[in-house]
């Protein structure tokens, strides 16, 4: 090889990481879109609306926030799985849209662990156990006892067929016995207002999306399914205190994006959220709203999920919940 020739290869090579790196340093160039696969003002939304500021800023671009519900977030997350992988679609979405789906929906065409790269959990979301006041229960304990002496009777909402709240009452009555039928709704701010309207009896969900309903009296705690209780509800039981030992039903909202997205994008990203996770001002107030922080990397978050699938595989397989068309 002539010297112009080694000189030649020399100059390419070191060109290769330049290009990358500047490309790769680029992003984001505009806008980033958000997608939260629900209705406004539920967990999801809350959540990466708090995040927003402290990932912007990390970013140096601003974020796009998409409340697109319906289909049991399906509509959202398939939006986001056929977007371009890029890092310019990213999804907010809950447990369903990650571990649930791909059991109640067979048919679907999308296997989430397979559509999305998984980027960190956000948030735990340890459930709630609301019902309306006119309920002659004050304990979880009671609830039952009440919904045992009235089969058929009672009701409880979700924010639609298949999510994490919906397949936690269904565990709830494979472990206890109790006939209460399901009202699906579009979202969490409809399912927490159909107790309020004692339309249903039931309804499980984070601290933040009932606890200004609590507190005017329009609904009222019954437990919550979680191993500890709430520090800032020290006077809420766990549903194990409440005689239902190992009954522990946690929502969680993680990011992710579509399949293929570069892992620099990826880390960016993740760096910008982790940033996020652990601001002073975002953790006080996730406290407030009963969040539990995630933050977990990309490689552990795909790990985890992948064991969490098997859990709610089997909910899914025992109620006979799947959709077969």
């Amino acid at each position: 090889m002539s010297a112009i020739s080694r000189r030649a290869v020399l100059t390419l090579a070191a060109a290769v990481p330049l290009i990358s790196t500047r490309s790769f340093a680029a992003y984001p160039e505009r806008p980033v879109m958000v997608i939260v696969p629900y209705a406004p003002g539920g967990a999801g939304d809350i959540t990466i609306r708090l995040l927003s500021e402290v990932m912007e800023k990390q970013l140096g671009k601003p974020l796009v926030i998409d409340a697109r519900g319906g289909g049991g977030g399906m509509i959202g997350a398939k939006a986001v799985a056929s977007a371009a992988p890029d890092g310019y679609t990213l999804m907010m979405g809950a447990t369903n849209n990650f571990v649930i789906n791909q059991f109640m929906l067979p048919k679907s065409g999308l296997d989430p662990l397979q559509a999305f790269d998984l980027i960190t959990r956000v948030a735990v979301v340890p459930s709630v156990m609301y019902t309306h006041p006119s309920v002659p229960a004050k304990t979880l304990g009671e609830f039952i006892a009440y919904a045992k002496a009235n089969p058929g009777k009672l009701n409880y909402s979700s924010p639609s067929a298949g999510t994490a709240p919906h397949l936690a009452v269904e565990r709830l009555k494979q472990l206890t016995g109790i006939q209460i039928t399901h009202v699906p709704f579009r979202g969490a701010p409809e399912a927490l207002q159909a107790v309020v309207q004692n339309d249903v009896q039931l309804y499980l969900a984070g601290w933040g999306v009932g606890r200004a309903l609590v507190q005017s009296g329009q609904v009222k705690a019954l437990a919550v399914a979680a191993e500890k209780r709430l520090p800032n509800v020290p006077d809420l039981p766990t549903a194990g205190e409440s005689g239902l030992p190992g009954y522990v039903m946690e929502n969680w909202w993680g990011l992710a994006a579509p399949h293929g997205t570069s892992k620099p994008v990826i880390q960016a990203i993740y760096n910008a959220t982790r940033a996020a996770l652990q601001d002073k001002a975002v953790l006080k107030r996730f406290d407030e709203l009963g969040f539990l922080p995630g933050g977990e990397t990309p490689e552990q978050f795909a790990r985890n999920s992948e064991s969490e699938a098997k859990m709610w595989q089997d909910i899914v397989a025992k109620g006979g919940f799947a959709v077969k068309e």
